[in-house]
């Protein structure tokens, strides 16, 4: 079945199998974006955003995205600039081994864009469907609260309003972290 899905700001045609699930079109087809965790849809390693709203790609099928938008932790990156929760990430050490990485910093740009000033109890509800087996996740509330606090300030800036206090994270780093 043929299928159009832009991808990251890309658009791509595919013919995919109708059984094809939107993580394996990622990954086999594509070449990454995001992990495959437990195949149950329990961990959320595999979480993208369809259309800005944080799914489980192994529970989408490649052809119910047809016609749509995902985004990928691969596409966050602006100009070889991390984008702020990437970046938020790596400086509170948000991540260890880094598998769950991308899942959790999709569903919180998904958060973020819903919530752009969550408190700590919100961040946790907010990530509740992704698991990481290796941190405490304070480091990734941090991180999420950090990135935040960046966003908002650039949103202020951006308005001509005067940014708020906020932490210390910066922008500046290339590539992609938490990239699958």
């Amino acid at each position: 079945m043929k299928i159009g899905i832009t991808v990251d700001g890309e658009p791509r045609e595919d013919d995919v199998e109708p059984r094809l699930l939107l993580v394996q079109y990622l990954r086999e087809v594509l070449g990454g974006g995001t992990n495959v965790g437990c195949d149950t849809s329990n961990c959320g390693a595999c979480t993208v955003l369809l259309d800005g709203v944080s799914v489980k790609s192994c529970t989408v099928l490649a052809v119910q995205a047809n016609g749509r938008q995902v985004s990928t932790v691969r596409g966050l990156a602006t100009d070889g600039a991390w984008h702020p929760l990437q970046e938020a990430f790596r400086a509170e050490h948000g991540l260890q081994c880094g598998y769950c990485t991308p899942g959790m910093v999709m569903s919180a740009v998904d958060l973020l864009n819903r919530n752009p000033d969550p408190s700590e109890e919100e961040v946790r509800m907010g990530l509740a469907g992704n698991l990481c087996r290796c941190t405490g996740y304070q480091n990734i509330v941090s991180a999420v609260r950090g990135a935040a606090a960046v966003l908002r300030d650039a949103s202020a800036s951006a308005s001509g309003a005067a940014p708020a206090a906020s932490a210390s994270t910066s922008v500046s780093a290339p590539a992609s972290a938490g990239e699958g």
